[in-house]
């Protein structure tokens, strides 16, 4: 047998088989599951610590440059949907955040990260509290992986203007969606 084919068939298995999935996971909770009161909005009627959860992920796509976290809630009451954490320019190499990096008054972010606004209307996390009676709401947590070292925006920039932004950038994205409701 030719010596060359084997090595030859060997590399077209690691050409053919699928990369690895670029995944999002937390301690807290898992997908689909409900958000634990730690992580719920302390004030508008609710009573949680108001923490960030933590969050790890797997190695992101090649060419990822920089990454992103947010929180959406798409079932907000607003037309619009309701931003509950955006965080970016976290280095390429970051593979989570412990609980709780989501406040602004805590050097837990890696350096040059940037949290902005939120729709509470200052940056930092805030967490769940939809309105009492509302059915469950859902909290979409993704990380986005981008093809760009950083985005120019500052910590008083919109979730849409930076969502604008992260869709324009994007090379992958891995979400959970928990749910919470009172």
């Amino acid at each position: 047998m030719n010596p060359v084919r084997p090595a030859l068939f060997a590399a077209l298995l690691l050409a053919a088989s699928p990369a690895a999935a670029f995944e999002l996971h937390s301690p807290d909770f898992t997908d689909k599951a409900p958000i634990p009161e730690r992580n719920v909005f302390s004030g508008f009627g609710c009573t949680g610590a108001n923490q960030s959860p933590a969050l790890s992920w797997t190695e992101p796509p090649a060419g990822t440059r920089s990454l992103a976290v947010t929180i959406y809630d798409p079932d907000a009451p607003t037309g619009s949907g309701w931003w509950h954490w955006v965080v970016f320019n976290l280095p390429a190499d970051t593979r989570g955040l412990p609980a709780g990096a989501g406040d602004p008054e805590k050097p837990t972010l890696p350096a040059g990260a940037v949290q902005s606004r939120t729709d509470f209307g200052t940056p930092g996390y805030g967490g769940p509290c939809p309105p009492q009676g509302d059915k469950p709401h859902r909290y979409v947590v993704t990380v986005h992986a981008l093809k760009v070292d950083n985005l120019p925006l500052s910590a008083d920039t919109s979730g849409a203007m930076v969502g604008f932004n992260l869709n324009a950038a994007s090379l992958a994205k891995a979400t959970l969606t928990a749910r919470y409701g009172r």
